[in-house]
C-alpha cells in the first residue's frame, strides 16, 4: 500500500506466515546485529541463490570503474556478522569475495524520514559501515550463477568478458590464540568426504588426500600369504614372491585407470592427468605373529619399515619401467618428481587403507593394524554379528602344549587377550599382542614407520582402552606430530553405542551397552496442567495433495492447514489393509499428532527426511529414499521450501481406519516372506499389491508375474 506521506509499505498479516519465518531463523534486530539465518547454511543449493539474488537486489549495487574489467559488486550493510554470512555462502558457490571496513566519522542529518503523522524525522550516522567486495573471478561468477533481479544484472551483463586473475581459495595463518574450552563434534560426510567449515573445506579421507575431482584407485597386498617356511621350519618373508607380486599390483592398478568408467568428465581427466595409485598392505600383524615378533616392541616397528620400503622402492621401480613403456603421467611436468628428473608413470605409488572388508574376507588382519582380538564379533549389515577365533593361536598353543579347552574361555574373560594369563608362556602372551595391549605410543611409533615409506597416508586407528584419559589421547597426538604422520584417528572402546568390533560375548542387538558405574535414576515431574494436548479438528479445513513417486508406487499426501499453520497430514499408497499403506498411515497420524500439539515442523521433517529404504525413486528431479523421506518432502514442497508442482486437490481420504480383520491365509503367506521382510524388502508387489515371495535367487509376485530379475 501507498501511504499518504507517498512511502510504499508492504505488510503481511498472519501468524502463520510470521510462525514460519520465525522457524527458519528470520527474527527482528537492529542493523547491526543481524545475521544469516543458520537455516540457510543447511538449504539447498537453489534457496541459497534466491536468497543471495533478493539481498544483493534489495542492498547490494555494482560499482563503475573506468577500467570495465575493474568494475565491482558491493553489499554494504552495519553487520558485520551478516556480511560474513553472505561470505560463506558464496563461498560455497565457487565465489571468492573479501569483507571490507568502509567505515567513516560520525555524521548527523544524513537521512530523513516522514512519520505516519506527518512529522518529518532527521537521523544522523555512527559511520560503522561494512562492504562485502566481488573482484574480477568472483564477480563474473556471481553474475553467471546468482545475478541481480533488477536493473543491475544488465548493468553487469554490459561489462563483457574480460582477462582476469583467477580466485585463491587459500589464505595464510597468520596468527592463532587461546580462545579457552569449546565443545567440538565428531561426524561422517558419507557422500564427499568433505565439509565446509566456518568457510574452510576439511576432508575426513585419512590415507588417501586427494586434489579435487581426483579419485581412490586402492589395492593392498596380504602379507600372511607371502611368507614360507625355512630349512628350519620357521616362518620367513618370501621376497621374491612379494617382488612379484608388487609389480603385478602396480600393472594391474594403472591398467585400471584406464580401463575405468567414470561417473563425471572431470573425475577422468584428473585421474587420467595424476594417474594416482595407492597400494598398501594388509595382514602386517598375522605376519608379525609368524615372525614370532610382538606388535609393540622395536623390532616389530623396525619390521613394519622395512617391509613398506620394500613395497615402495620395488613399487617405485615398476612405475619408471611403465613411464618407459607408456609415457609418464600427463602432469609430471613442473612436479616434484619432474623436478628430480624421475619419470614416473604414477603420481602416487603407496597408500595404506584400512581394508575392514577386505581383510575379513581374505580372513587376515587390517592394513597394518594389530589383531583387534583373539576372540572378536564382527558387526555387519542388519546387526548381524559374526564370530572370529584366530586360527593360528590355537595351531601355535597345540604345537608349544600350553592349549587347553578352556583356554578360550579364559581368553573371552580377559578381553580376547592372551597377556596375564599364567598358563601361556610369557613369550607368546608378548608376540600375540591385540590392540589394546598396545600403548599409544606403540601405535604412533608404527604408524610413522609405515609413513616413512608412502606417497600418501596411513589409516590407522590408535585404539584406547575404556578407562583411557583426555592425556592419553593428547600424548598421542603430540607424538604423531613429532613423527610427522599425516593424520590420526584416536578410538576409545565403547565410546559409541554401537561399535563396528567388539570383543568378547556378542551382545544382543537392541540391547544397552555396559557402563562402567552403575546408572543413576532420574525422576522429573511434570505438573499436570503443563501436559500437551493436540488442538481440537474443526469441521472445515483447506488443504492440498500432492503425488510422489516412491519406490513402492504413488504415494498421495494431502496437508491441510487451520489458522494457525499446518494442522494435519494423511498419506496413502498401494491397497488399504497391507503392510506399506498400514505404516504409511501410522507415519501420517504420528506427523498430525505433533503438528496438532504445536511441534515445530521443521523438527518433524528433520526426523523424517534422509531415512532410507532399499528401494529408492526420482521425483521432479529429486531422490526420494523411502515412504517417510517422501513425507518429510511434501512437507517441505507444501511450505515452499522446496521447488515441485502440487497437484490438484483430490478427495480427502478417511481419517480413521476401519475395523482391523486378519485373513487366515494372507497371515501364513506373510510368515512365508518374513525373513523378506527383515531384510529390508518391500513384501508387496508394486503392480498388484499381493505379497511377494523369494524364489530361485529372485523377488517375484506370484499373482501378476511381476518379477526383480
Amino acid at each position: 500500500m501507498q501511504r499518504a506521506n507517498r512511502v510504499y509499505h508492504l505488510s503481511y498479516h498472519s501468524k502463520a506466515f510470521v510462525a514460519f519465518f520465525e522457524r527458519l531463523g528470520v527474527r527482528a534486530a537492529d542493523a547491526g546485529d543481524k545475521e544469516v539465518p543458520a537455516s540457510l547454511f543447511r538449504a539447498p543449493r537453489d534457496v541459497v541463490v534466491a536468497f543471495l539474488q533478493a539481498l544483493f537486489t534489495a542492498d547490494g549495487t555494482v560499482r563503475r570503474h573506468p577500467n570495465p574489467g575493474a568494475t565491482w559488486i558491493a553489499l554494504t550493510s552495519k553487520s558485520f556478522r551478516l556480511l560474513q554470512g553472505v561470505q560463506l555462502l558464496l563461498l560455497n558457490l565457487g565465489i571468492r569475495s573479501r569483507v571490507l571496513d568502509r567505515s567513516r566519522p560520525p555524521r548527523s542529518g544524513q537521512f530523513s524520514y516522514v512519520m505516519k503523522s506527518g512529522e518529518r524525522r532527521e537521523y544522523g550516522s555512527d559511520g560503522v559501515t561494512f562492504e562485502v567486495a566481488l573482484f574480477g573471478e568472483g564477480r563474473d561468477r556471481f553474475r553467471d550463477t546468482v545475478g541481480f533481479l533488477d536493473e543491475k544484472q544488465a548493468r553487469l551483463q554490459s561489462i563483457g568478458t574480460h582477462r582476469v586473475r583467477p580466485s585463491d581459495f587459500t589464505d595464510p595463518l597468520t596468527m592463532k590464540e587461546f580462545v579457552g574450552d569449546r565443545e567440538v563434534y565428531d561426524f561422517t560426510e558419507a557422500q564427499s568426504h568433505s565439509c565446509t567449515a566456518n568457510g574452510i573445506i576439511v576432508r575426513n579421507c585419512g590415507e588417501q588426500p586427494l586434489l579435487p575431482y581426483e579419485s581412490c584407485n586402492l589395492g593392498s597386498i596380504d602379507l600372511q600369504r607371502h611368507m614360507k617356511r625355512d630349512a628350519k621350519g620357521k616362518w620367513e618373508v618370501d621376497w621374491a614372491k612379494l617382488e612379484r607380486t608388487i609389480r603385478t599390483a602396480v600393472r594391474l592398478l594403472d591398467d585400471v585407470i584406464d580401463m575405468n568408467a567414470y561417473p563425471v568428465k572431470e573425475i577422468e581427466e584428473m585421474t587420467r592427468a595424476t594417474r594416482k595409485i595407492g597400494l598398501g598392505v594388509m595382514g602386517f600383524a598375522r605376519t608379525l605373529f609368524m615372525l614370532e615378533v610382538p606388535y609393540d616392541s622395536m623390532q616389530g616397528v623396525a619390521w613394519g619399515r622395512k617391509v613398506m620400503k620394500f613395497i615402495h622402492d620395488t613399487g617405485y621401480d615398476e612405475s619408471r619401467k611403465l613411464a618407459e613403456e607408456r609415457g609418464v603421467y600427463p602432469a609430471w611436468e613442473g612436479s616434484r618428481h619432474w623436478e628430480k628428473g624421475v619419470k614416473m608413470r604414477n603420481s602416487y605409488v603407496t597408500t595404506v587403507a584400512p581394508t575392514g572388508t577386505l581383510s575379513m574376507i581374505a580372513d587376515t588382519s587390517g592394513g597394518c593394524e594389530p589383531e583387534f582380538s583373539l576372540i572378536w564379533y564382527k558387526r555387519v549389515m542388519e546387526g548381524d554379528q559374526l564370530p572370529y577365533f584366530l586360527d593360528y593361536f590355537e595351531e601355535v598353543a597345540r604345537r608349544e602344549g600350553f592349549w587347553s579347552e578352556g583356554l578360550v574361555q579364559r581368553i573371552l574373560e580377559n578381553a580376547g587377550s592372551a597377556r596375564g594369563l599364567k598358563e601361556v608362556p610369557e613369550k607368546w602372551q608378548r608376540v600375540f599382542a591385540i590392540a589394546h595391549n598396545v600403548s599409544a605410543e606403540w601405535h604412533v611409533r608404527m604408524q610413522a614407520a609405515f609413513q616413512d615409506h608412502c606417497d600418501a597416508a596411513v589409516s590407522k586407528t590408535i585404539n584406547l582402552p575404556h578407562d583411557a584419559t583426555v592425556d592419553d589421547v593428547k600424548k598421542a597426538y603430540l607424538l604423531a606430530h613429532e613423527l610427522e604422520c599425516k593424520g590420526i584417528t584416536v578410538y576409545r572402546d565403547g565410546s559409541r553405542e554401537d561399535q563396528v568390533m567388539n570383543i568378547g560375548v556378542a551382545q544382543a542387538v537392541g540391547a544397552p551397552a555396559a557402563e562402567p558405574t552403575a546408572a543413576k535414576e532420574l525422576r522429573i515431574e511434570v505438573p499436570p496442567e503443563a501436559v500437551v494436548r493436540p488442538r481440537a479438528r474443526p469441521d472445515t479445513i483447506v488443504g492440498r495433495t500432492q503425488k510422489i513417486l516412491t519406490g513402492y508406487g504413488a504415494l498421495y499426501v494431502t496437508i491441510n492447514e487451520d489458522d494457525k499453520g499446518l494442522f494435519e497430514v494423511f498419506a496413502q499408497i498401494g491397497r488399504g489393509g497391507g503392510y506399506t499403506a498400514s505404516f504409511t498411515e501410522g507415519i501420517a497420524r504420528l506427523v498430525s499428532l505433533c503438528l496438532r500439539s504445536g511441534v515445530p515442523v521443521d523438527e518433524i521433517t528433520d526426523q523424517l527426511e534422509g531415512i532410507r529404504s532399499p528401494r529408492i525413486a526420482l521425483d521432479h528431479g529429486e531422490r526420494i529414499y523411502s515412504i517417510p523421506d517422501a513425507i518429510a518432502k511434501a512437507i517441505k514442497r507444501h511450505l515452499g521450501a522446496q521447488r515441485a508442482s502440487v497437484q490438484p486437490p483430490v478427495e480427502s481420504f478417511d481419517e480413521f481406519g476401519g475395523p482391523v480383520e486378519t485373513d487366515v491365509e494372507l497371515e501364513k503367506e506373510a510368515r512365508d516372506v518374513e525373513a523378506m521382510v527383515r531384510k529390508g524388502l518391500n513384501p508387496e508387489c508394486p503392480e498388484c499389491g499381493k505379497q511377494l515371495v523369494y524364489e530361485e535367487g529372485c523377488v517375484k509376485c506370484r499373482a501378476c508375474g511381476y518379477s526383480e530379475c
